[in-house]
């Protein structure tokens, strides 16, 4: 009796749940493949769909790297999942990205998750189609002119250079990767969103910890319920708005005045822009673009930065280089009144420029996009539904790229053949490609550019764990957050260098009252630091 009464229970406790979610697995699947166009004779990709209504959506957030991996290694360039509430075709390698780029509003058109649209809006940039985006888009294009990015400059190298003397002067470890999104957050909100530095300074810390509650759930199950991801995400949202909208305010009565300012940032574009037009944007509308260019302007810079730090700390012989390269165009003497920066003088920089290129092949800091199939088509032979999201992938798509041997290497040289540029149009796809390629891309490279010239002239720099584990969550970062110490460099003077070897062999001055300072230890002294010394060097006030 006993033992009857023993398997009973385990078969009502254990094996009939178990046939039970088998059973509904499978009719899962089957109401998913019902989607299948029956027009078509061409078959679905290959994969599986995971469980009922999730999908495989927790397998991505909580093991992204080793899932995707495992995916692509078992069902190769093309293959179904279930991911955000939608059946999906994941896609990678050039040609199947190359068919997925050009056929915007053809074939296929942006569409992110329900959560990424719920939280930054269904009006910004990256979720409007046709004249809304050509419109936005032009707008925007505006504030990464050429002229626009020269204004910028000053802006950059200021409050790099004060990042990076505060790295150099403190005892312990530097955590770069948190160190980098606030240094590429206050970029952002002065240049991107015209945001005074008195005002940075104020809602700095606020801001940047709504900023991080809302990147961290920018990916989640749509259900809005306390407590849930999207929940908190939205919260973050608002108070962020709330800030920007203050902004927005002033920038209005500011034109209402005619208070011209010296360059217009990404935002009075659009206010500009949407002033003139026929239909002008909301208060809402404008929040929610501000909101995606700081999201866009500083997480993906961020990301980028710190890798920048990571492979050069891991290959010395790069930063030798660069530095080689700095003195053979002369801007190892930027800090000297009549060598200051430039947009040309950053073009010149091809080295420095194959350097950002490679971070950018090895660690793509946005790992895909998002589209959505506007009618069943054929990719490489399987079909795509009308109505399946579509994702294609950048990391997947450089990883598996023949066009690059010893990928896992990191060699900038090899962007110096010009061959390889000729060749490597969606095999390298850092900035996304067609209709939707990233507006930013010419700020964003100058930015790093900048950074790496700032990172290299006055740095030396120890990683103290090694190569780190990289995860994603948007966008990539180490999982230690890569500690590092920084310390001073202190470059080899040559005669050719007139004006710095007259500096750090004259004698002692005096600067106003107070010690007498050696001049040497006045040539390498920060502008970021009382007294400015600083200013007799580098003209900033």
């Amino acid at each position: 009796m006993g033992l009857y009464t023993l398997l009973v229970t385990l078969l009502c406790t254990v094996v009939l749940p178990v046939l039970l979610l088998l059973a509904a697995v499978k009719l899962w699947q089957v109401l998913v493949i019902r989607g299948l166009d029956p027009s078509c004779t061409s078959p679905l990709p290959p994969g599986t769909m995971g469980l009922p209504f999730i999908g495989e959506t927790l397998q991505l957030i909580l093991q992204r790297r080793k899932f995707l991996r495992m995916k692509r290694q078992k069902y190769g360039f093309i293959y179904k999942t279930h991911l955000f509430g939608n059946p999906t075709v994941r896609v990678l390698g050039a040609e199947n990205v190359r068919q997925i780029l050009l056929g915007e509003h053809k074939l296929v058109a942006v569409q992110w998750p329900a959560s990424v649209r719920t939280i930054l809006g269904s009006d910004t940039l990256s979720n409007v189609h046709g004249s809304l985006h050509r419109n936005k888009k032009k707008a925007i294009l505006k504030a990464f002119s050429r002229d626009a990015l020269e204004h910028y400059i000053p802006v950059i190298q200021e409050e790099v250079r004060c990042a990076v003397t505060d790295w150099m002067e403190r005892d312990v470890p530097v955590l770069v990767y948190p160190e980098m999104k606030r240094l590429m957050f206050r970029i952002a909100m002065r240049i991107l969103l015209g945001f005074e530095p008195e005002q940075i300074k104020r809602d700095e810390q606020e801001l940047v910890e709504a900023f991080e509650e809302m990147i961290k759930n920018l990916f989640s199950l749509p259900i809005d319920v306390p407590f849930s991801g999207l929940y908190r995400g939205l919260k973050a949202r608002n108070f962020i708005h709330a800030k920007i909208e203050e902004n927005i305010k002033k920038k209005i009565q500011d034109e209402d005045n005619e208070n011209e300012p010296k360059y217009k940032d990404a935002l009075q574009q659009l206010i500009e822009n949407s002033r003139r037009s026929d239909e002008p944007l909301s208060m809402q509308a404008m929040k929610e673009a501000a909101t995606e260019l700081l999201f866009g302007g500083h997480e993906t810079t961020a990301s980028t930065a710190t890798s920048l730090v990571m492979f050069l700390g891991l290959n010395p012989e790069v930063i030798q280089r660069i530095r080689e390269e700095l003195e053979e165009k002369e801007v190892s003497s930027i800090y000297l009144p009549e060598r200051t920066l430039n947009m040309e003088l950053l073009e010149h920089l091809k080295y420095t420029g194959c350097v950002l290129k490679e971070t950018l092949r090895i660690n793509p800091p946005v790992p895909g996009g998002f589209r959505v199939a506007l009618k069943t088509f054929k990719l490489n032979g399987y079909q795509i539904p009308k109505g399946w999201n579509v994702i294609y992938s950048i990391c997947d798509t450089h990883d598996v790229a023949d066009i690059f041997p010893n990928k896992e290497e990191f060699q900038p040289e090899r962007f110096m053949a010009k061959s390889l540029e000729d060749s490597s149009r969606f095999n390298y796809i850092p900035f996304g490609g067609g209709a939707r390629m990233c507006v930013g891309k010419e700020f964003a490279k100058m930015l790093l550019k900048i950074f790496l010239v700032e990172l290299t002239q006055h740095c030396n720099w120890t990683l103290l764990n090694g190569p780190p584990t990289m995860k994603t969550g948007p966008t990539v970062y180490p999982v230690d957050n890569l500690p590092t110490k920084f310390s001073r460099y202190t470059p080899d003077l040559h005669p050719s260098h007139c004006m710095a070897d007259t500096f750090m062999s004259s004698p002692p001055i005096r600067a106003g009252p107070g010690p007498v300072i050696d001049a040497a230890e006045l040539f390498l002294l920060s502008p970021c630091k009382e007294p400015r010394l600083g200013l007799l060097f580098n003209g900033e006030g």
